[in-house]
């Protein structure tokens, strides 16, 4: 069996271990919560709206993991299973540029502008979440193709994680933090409602355990799960 196969079995028998698993945790919380009231189900805690947003970047940084990675990969003429490239760009279509980024153009940006503050920042991160939509369909339509230009996709690949790092550390260190002062308290926490509700609708009530899950199978398929290799070997 070549590699290749080998990496795409992994991937599928770890889909399958996962989802195995929802239904056994899903399963165990039902099962408590008709046990005649003996189990108290623990209820989630409140997410701040800046904390929600900042940690589905945690998403979109693993993602853009995957993106160096099948990069180094296509480059190298190594083996690349272009189904979890695919899987990639899936996914940041869905989480981040139908969800997370629709939040900020709804809910953020508008505020901002109404505030005149940061006018000029929004405008830059509007039009790059334009650039990285666009980026995105030619990642889906190069690993859609049998013969995929593996220097095209090397090249779009390069860009989308280029642009998408500085972008999002923008956001956390600048825009998050000056949301805060810009309205009110009861708004701000309203809003946080708003999140999960939007979440929840689009995702199912784990819809971002869910997702990270997804992100883990395709770095386990990359061999790049393990936090460990990423540390340097020091002298």
């Amino acid at each position: 069996m070549d590699r290749g196969n080998r990496l795409r079995r992994t991937f599928l028998r770890s889909a399958g271990a996962l989802g195995a698993g929802l239904l056994v945790g899903a399963s165990a919380s039902i099962a408590a919560q008709h046990a005649g009231g003996r189990k108290e189900v623990k209820e989630e805690p409140d997410i701040s709206p800046a904390e929600d947003l900042m940690r589905e970047h945690g998403v979109l940084n693993r993602v853009l993991l995957v993106y160096d990675e099948s990069a180094r990969r296509l480059e190298s003429k190594e083996e690349m299973p272009m189904d979890v490239l695919a899987s990639a760009a899936g996914l940041l279509r869905r989480f981040i540029e139908e969800y997370h980024e629709k939040l900020e153009e709804e809910h953020l940006f508008p505020r901002f502008v109404q505030a005149g503050k940061l006018v000029e920042l929004v405008s830059v991160l509007r039009s790059q979440h334009e650039a990285g939509r666009r980026l995105t369909d030619e990642v889906r339509r190069l690993t859609a193709s049998k013969e995929a230009d593996r220097v095209r996709l090397v090249t779009v690949l390069r860009q989308f994680v280029r642009m998408y790092r500085p972008h999002e550390a923008r956001e956390d260190t600048v825009l998050f933090p000056a949301f805060r002062t810009i309205v009110t308290k009861d708004e701000y926490e309203a809003l946080g409602e708003v999140f999960e509700d939007r979440e929840h609708a689009l995702f199912g009530e784990h819809g971002f355990e869910d997702t990270v899950a997804d992100v883990a199978r395709m770095e386990q398929a990359l061999g790049i799960y393990d936090l460990a290799i990423f540390t340097p070997r020091l002298p």
